[in-house]
């Protein structure tokens, strides 16, 4: 601890808030736009919210692979974006800030843009800005009170140290990310092909599969609830990665499943959402209830589990127009049931749910890898922010998949990971 020293985030950035920008020009060729929608909830770079702005722009708030931008409002009052820093990925090349962030102008003689990137994300940060944060509507963090944040800092040479641990685990979650994503997509282009041209045959939905459906326990009748029983609801399936599910936020007891209308569905089930969001899908890797917000499907044969998956998926846009309600829309099993099914030859059907299966597989096994990484990043990233776990130890813990005894999980933010499914190695190679 002797190359640490107490610092503060006004010693070492400068602060540049981005302009507003008029919607007359957004999704115009132009720039990547950079604001609140592209920052996950507690940091990093979300992709999915991008746009472009193709009226004029000013050159001063021009962003380049590797800045750091930070929210310093959180619109939801949860606090969870407030404070939250994201880094400009290689691959975005230039974009610019809107009016609700921050660019960070970093001191690069004192601090490693990448180590403060992680120090923005540690538990101890994350705890400053929620406890600061202020307003009714909105909440807001100040300038003043986001550089006056304290931390121990050490030397540039341990900042690189730590930032090249934690960047590892973290370029091995984004190449499973991909590799999930681009498994899932092939599967899907595979079954466009082997459908192209196909007409809807005689047969509906509920002619090749069970479709069911599911229930909330009453609320007022505490045994009902927090017992063994997975229970699934449409924010547990909007918020995954991947279309693979094995856990669920809330449980339920045998009694609660009782009082219901779901079934508990088998491993391999396909859960659509069918109310409000409609066309969210995931496929059951643990036997699980529902509430009322899905339509779930069981092929009566096996060897169209993967066909009816893919065949469901393109068919979002048709639910659709099947959906009507006045609070909120929604698709009822009923009008499902009744929809035809383009079915091909069994010998094609039975070849792309073997090829779809190991596909998927490949992605729901990397997705789950992704969990054990995130689970031993978040708990590494406090120790070796404080000091308290040195880079070697943090090295070894991620080549054997376990903590150290010395790292407690009973601080924010810390967890204790599952074991990799593969060994990884940080210093002189990737994460593989």
């Amino acid at each position: 601890m002797a190359e640490w020293r107490t610092a503060t985030l006004r010693e070492l950035v400068s602060l540049q808030r981005g302009q507003s920008y008029k919607s007359a020009f957004l999704d115009e060729p132009g720039p990547w736009l950079l604001g609140l929608g592209t920052i996950g909830r507690n940091g990093g770079f979300r992709g999915e919210n991008l746009r472009t702005y193709g009226g004029p722009t000013a050159a001063n708030i021009l962003l380049g692979p590797g800045d750091l931008y930070v929210s310093l409002k959180d619109v939801t009052h949860a606090a969870d974006l407030l404070g939250a820093v994201a880094m400009v990925p290689v691959e975005l090349g230039s974009a610019r800030l809107t009016q609700d962030t921050i660019r960070l102008d970093v001191d690069d003689a004192l601090v490693d843009q990448r180590y403060l990137y992680w120090l923005l994300r540690s538990p101890a940060y994350r705890a400053h800005c929620k406890a600061l944060g202020t307003g009714t509507t909105n909440l807001d963090l100040s300038r003043d009170d986001f550089l006056r944040f304290p931390f121990r800092l050490p030397s540039r040479t341990g900042q690189e140290a730590i930032a090249d641990v934690l960047g590892a685990l973290d370029e091995k979650i984004a190449a499973n990310t991909r590799l999930a994503t681009t498994a899932d997509d092939l599967a899907s282009s595979i079954f466009m092909r082997a459908v192209h041209g196909l007409e809807f045959s005689a047969q509906t939905f509920a002619d090749v599969a069970r479709v069911g459906g599911g229930g909330t326990p009453k609320s007022a009748v505490s045994e009902y609830w927090v017992g063994d029983v997975l229970w699934l609801t449409p924010t547990d399936v909007t918020a995954l990665p991947g279309p693979y599910i094995s856990s669920t936020k809330r449980t339920i007891s045998e009694a609660g499943l009782q009082s219901i209308s779901s079934a508990l569905y088998d491993p391999g089930a396909i859960f659509m959402t069918s109310r409000a969001t409609i066309g969210a899908f995931a496929l059951a890797e643990a036997p699980m209830a529902v509430n009322q917000g899905f339509i779930v499907v069981e092929p009566l044969d096996e060897s169209l589990r993967y066909w009816l998956f893919h065949e469901m998926r393109s068919r979002v846009g048709e639910f659709l127009d099947h959906a009507n309600g006045a609070t909120f829309m929604e698709l009822s099993r009923g009008n499902f049931k009744k929809l035809p099914v383009r079915l091909a030859a069994p010998e094609v059907m039975t070849r792309f749910n073997e090829t779809a299966r190991v596909l998927h597989a490949r992605a729901s096994a990397a997705l789950t890898e992704n969990r054990a990484l995130t689970a031993m990043r978040d708990a590494l990233l406090p120790q070796l922010m404080s000091g308290r776990l040195r880079v070697r130890d943090a090295v070894d813990a991620i080549e054997s998949g376990s903590l150290p005894e010395s790292v407690s999980t009973s601080e924010p933010g810390a967890m204790t990971p599952t074991p990799a499914a593969t060994p990884t190695t940080v210093e002189g190679s990737t994460l593989r």
